[in-house]
């Protein structure tokens, strides 16, 4: 498709399928991400994109990223916000406000500051489109885990706003909301649930499962290809919508 993508914290997880799906189209591809190494270590695997150290904390550090970026592309088409982080796990009494901060300084101001960055050069595309990464814990209430769900809840507010604001320069906007995804971080979650609650890593698998239709975690290629739909000329209807990619959950966990 020819386009000029910015994916940020792409350097592993979720955010690393999304380059690699971009990349087989043979879009020029932009990743920024906090971990140098990862980012070398990615420029080895697709040696054609475009790697850019980046706290989405520091506001400094996304200013000069994206002009970078964009710049070193010739321009802009698609902004992937995907970077973010999960935060403590605790009842709202209990959470110290500096971690509150830092979820919201990184989740909802970082996909902020990304965004007001990208939109000039968006405005400049024939066909420009942002996709933000929310979660399940946008639909739902989570219970222990205020300062994430709080930031996603934003992330789709922040969509639905923007799809109002920008269609007029033709430029879309949607929100990908993943359930639990398979991979290392979600087996890590499981054993430590195994061991707080003193049960198995599988009876953790099948509680994780109940709450879905279907009985298996979603798989992150699944998720780059529904970004690159997204983008795509056959989603050029589609703006301001919410959409699940979670095997039918029914409530959080």
């Amino acid at each position: 498709m020819n386009q000029k993508v910015l994916v940020t914290a792409g350097a592993s997880g979720i955010g690393l399928e999304i380059v690699k799906s971009f990349s087989a189209t043979d879009a020029k591809v932009s990743v920024c991400d906090i971990d140098e190494k990862g980012l070398t270590a990615l420029k080895k695997q697709v040696p054609d994109i475009v790697i850019n150290v980046c706290d989405i904390s520091k506001r400094s550090d996304i200013e000069a990223m994206v002009t970078y970026c964009a710049d070193t592309m010739g321009g802009l088409d698609v902004l992937v916000n995907n970077a973010g982080i999960s935060g403590p796990t605790a009842p709202v009494e209990e959470i110290k406000p500096d971690e509150w901060e830092k979820v919201i300084q990184v989740d909802i101001n970082g996909t902020f500051n990304t965004t007001r960055m990208a939109i000039p050069y968006l405005k400049k595309s024939s066909a420009g489109v942002i996709i933000n990464m929310s979660s399940v814990a946008g639909r739902f209430g989570y219970e222990n885990r205020s300062p994430y769900s709080t930031a996603k809840w934003g992330i789709v507010g922040f969509t639905k706003t923007l799809s109002i604001e920008l269609g007029k320069y033709g430029i879309r906007a949607n929100a990908i909301l993943p359930g639990a995804v398979a991979g290392a971080r979600i087996e890590n979650v499981l054993k430590g649930g195994a061991e707080a609650h003193h049960t198995t890593v599988e009876a953790e698998r099948r509680n994780a499962l109940s709450i879905q239709s279907i009985k298996s975690f979603v798989d992150p290629e699944d998720i780059a290809a529904l970004a690159v739909f997204l983008a795509s000329n056959s989603a050029k209807s589609i703006s301001g919508q919410i959409i699940p990619i979670d095997g039918d959950t029914q409530k959080a966990s």
